[in-house]
């Protein structure tokens, strides 16, 4: 178990997971008593997206020469690092919507959560570790400014607004999730690409 240990420091997985408890406490309490509240549509996205923010931080090590001559099978441990992450970030969100009472549905988090994921494991591989968070972050800011979702395009642009039950929404955020972690996986974070699979 010592290589956990080292690989959740190098990673910056201690200081990930409570940015993501801090980051989703911090929301919770300004939307308390709001008139939205987390009802409204947007807050589950920004709430989702702060927390993938947090965790992007650890998708690249300090030393991509390091990660090319570590003698592992890097794969498996690049697609359970972008999946236990993002389990994490929703299961947080989860259980502060749960003590607080509020009503959201369960598949809309799964959603939102998988699709920010994986878009976020795939700004690493775009951009590097240290910029993972800015694809996420596009995408988001141009649906909450993007027109209203009248045809299948504007639905695939806005997918993490729309109900849980919209077919584009679901197959977006799992295509992303389905690509962003396969590529992650295969490649790493640019840098650090051609690790031993």
């Amino acid at each position: 178990m010592r290589w956990l240990t080292l690989y959740a420091r190098s990673r910056h997985v201690p200081a990930s997971l409570t940015a993501v408890l801090i980051s989703t406490v911090f929301v919770r309490a300004i939307t308390q008593g709001t008139e939205g509240g987390s009802g409204d549509a947007r807050m589950l996205p920004l709430v989702l997206g702060a927390g993938v923010t947090a965790v992007s931080v650890g998708l690249s090590g300090q030393d991509p020469a390091l990660d090319r001559t570590a003698a592992i099978r890097w794969m498996p441990r690049r697609a359970a690092h972008v999946l236990l992450a993002g389990t994490f970030v929703g299961t947080a969100l989860t259980v502060a919507l749960a003590v607080n009472r509020d009503a959201v549905p369960a598949e809309l988090v799964v959603r939102d959560c998988a699709g920010l994921t994986g878009l976020t494991a795939l700004g690493a591989v775009v951009l590097g570790g240290r910029y993972a968070w800015s694809l996420p972050f596009a995408w988001l800011s141009f649906a909450f400014f993007a027109p209203p979702a009248t045809g299948v395009p504007m639905q695939v642009v806005t997918w993490m607004l729309l109900p849980p039950d919209t077919a584009a929404g679901t197959w977006t955020a799992l295509v992303l999730l389905l690509l962003g972690t396969t590529a992650y996986s295969v490649t790493g974070a640019k840098g650090g690409r051609r690790c031993g699979s």
